[in-house]
């Protein structure tokens, strides 16, 4: 019997080493499509990018030189505009349908908010093309943040709901039993329980925000120049990429890489913040 314990404990200790390979293989696998689109973007666009890029306004079509500065400040004016119109009304549609979930508003708005996160982004930009930019007479800003703001609400709604549904009910009694009105409990106890992973959410949808392009084709477009108005179309940087990247133009093709690494980088920045958040939340 002592004889054969080891060699049960060998088995075992040779099984799990083989199955941990396996998942390390298969691992590096499920990696290496990022690692080798990270790789070749950074390649193509790094030698392009340079002070410049971010200062200075598109050169004309065939000239060297020039940058993306509008498009930069343009994606970030829009995504700002649609983190204001999207946030707090997804934080409160989560607050509602994870507090009220056997309420009929409640089942309606978890229905309304599924359905609008299997919305293709170029169907939102078609909606706001016929609702907004139609009726203002011209493509513009406004119709591309709210295209943006109704990207992101499904999933500031969908991460807030699951995150306060994972919040230990015996809280919310607690707070009750201490004769806390029931606001209270939800804005002193719940949501600071859960701001962590709320503030995660609330940051990958800038993220995806931050990427799109089919929504702004129909709605801010694109401009060469600064933006005086946001009544007038406006530049963006998934826009400006497209562009460049559908010329005949080699320089604006180098551009077009530099943006993609600009883009890539502050996508993956925000998702590194989220990250950071939730591990400090989890703490």
């Amino acid at each position: 019997m002592s004889e054969g314990l080891p060699r049960v404990q060998r088995r075992r200790h040779f099984k799990s080493v083989m199955a941990n390979a396996i998942i390390a293989i298969l691992a590096g696998f499920a990696i290496l499509p990022l690692i080798l689109v990270f790789s070749y973007i950074a390649r193509a666009g790094m030698p392009a990018l340079n002070l410049d890029f971010f200062y200075k306004l598109p050169a004309p079509a065939g000239e060297l030189g020039g940058g993306m500065a509008n498009a930069i400040t343009g994606s970030l004016l829009m995504v700002i505009i649609s983190g204001l119109m999207a946030i707090p009304p997804g934080l409160l549609c989560g607050l509602y349908v994870a507090e009220f979930p056997h309420q009929k508003l409640a089942r309606a708005l978890r229905f309304v908010i599924d359905l609008l996160t299997g919305v293709p982004s170029i169907v939102i930009g078609l909606f706001a093309y016929a609702v907004l930019v139609v009726p203002m007479g011209g493509f513009n800003a406004w119709a591309g943040s709210a295209a943006l703001a109704i990207i992101m609400l499904p999933v500031v709604s969908r991460t807030t709901e699951e995150i306060l549904r994972l919040i230990p009910g015996q809280l919310r009694e607690a707070g009750l039993a201490l004769g806390l009105p029931r606001w209270k409990v939800l804005l002193r106890l719940i949501i600071r329980a859960g701001r962590s992973a709320i503030a995660t959410g609330v940051f990958l949808a800038i993220a995806r925000a931050s990427g799109e392009t089919a929504p702004l084709l129909f709605t801010s477009f694109n401009n060469q120049y600064w933006t005086k108005s946001l009544s007038e179309p406006v530049a963006s940087l998934p826009v400006q990429i497209y562009t460049y990247a559908i010329s005949p133009y080699e320089e604006w093709h180098r551009l077009a890489w530099a943006g993609s690494v600009v883009l890539v980088s502050v996508v993956f920045a925000i998702n590194l913040l989220s990250r950071f958040l939730l591990k400090r939340g989890a703490k």
